[in-house]
């Protein structure tokens, strides 16, 4: 049993490297740039290694945001509030300063040409969070459900990559804050 905990942790900290690595070399380079040797040796590991825990660079891709976005999902669904409750800035607080924890992986993201997948991906996480917290709402405004989850969803991701590209120029609490606050100016969410 407490070999089986030693082996979980060697392969947690594997990939954490592989990750790190990839994750690194991603801002610097375009993915088509990025070859498994490149990752290996940034890591310090085998070409192997990285080939037990990943198809391809595709898939290594695909698994860190994967990974990334089902915890933005969990951190941002676990509010045990009824659901007339909105959790407006606590659930931007959560996000933000998640953004900011995981710098590294946001900034290679939001930095990187090829990073439309992470864009459109992240866009639809938010978009979907914002339409089933418009439903427990239930407030009708004139604005169709769908378009007001698209405009918000894309100025949060918006505001979310000025952030990162700007290495962070204010605290998470100071930019949950002022999004709150520019929904509610333009009438985007309602807080009633």
């Amino acid at each position: 049993m407490e070999m089986e905990k030693k082996i979980d942790r060697r392969i947690l900290r594997t990939k954490e490297a592989i990750n790190r690595a990839f994750l690194e070399l991603f801002t610097e380079k375009e993915l088509e740039q990025i070859t498994i040797n490149d990752i290996a040796e940034r890591a310090n590991v085998n070409r192997g290694t990285i080939y037990l825990h990943y198809i391809d660079k595709y898939d290594l891709l695909d698994k860190c945001i994967e990974d990334h976005l089902g915890k933005l999902i969990s951190f941002c669904s676990s509010h045990d509030l009824p659901p007339e409750v909105m959790v407006v800035e606590q659930d931007l607080m959560t996000v933000i300063e998640y953004v900011g924890d995981n710098y590294l992986f946001f900034s290679a993201m939001f930095s990187n040409h090829r990073s439309t997948l992470f864009r459109d991906r992240m866009l639809e996480f938010i978009s979907a969070g914002l339409k089933v917290k418009q439903d427990k709402q239930d407030v009708n405004s004139g604005i169709d459900k769908e378009l007001n989850a698209q405009f918000m969803s894309s100025a949060f991701v918006g505001i979310l990559e000025w952030w990162i590209r700007n290495k962070m120029p204010h605290p998470p609490q100071y930019m949950a804050d002022q999004v709150r606050r520019l929904f509610e100016k333009n009438e985007v969410y309602s807080l009633s």
